[in-house]
């Protein structure tokens, strides 16, 4: 059950920060991947401010959706040149 709640939780994250930068989602894998990602590099983003983010499916959420947008800027920047 844990899993599938990752799984759901990535894809709302990726949905999510899409929208916010591009104005579009990415697909559902692409939703999923991206936002998997983003909670990993979220939390360890809000790890090197002292930032917790202990509350629950709301603060997954919020870390994972933060993470998502830095990931989708860095690879933006990248991507141009």
């Amino acid at each position: 059950m844990n899993f599938l709640y990752f799984i759901l939780l990535g894809a709302a994250a990726g949905w999510l920060a899409g929208n916010i930068m591009k104005g579009s989602g990415f697909g559902i894998l692409g939703n999923i991947v991206v936002g998997i990602i983003g909670g990993i590099a979220g939390g360890w983003v809000f790890s090197l401010l002292g930032i917790s983010s202990n509350g629950g499916l709301i603060g997954s959420l919020v870390t994972a959706v933060v993470g998502a947008i830095v990931l989708i800027y860095l690879v933006g920047l990248f991507a141009r040149k």
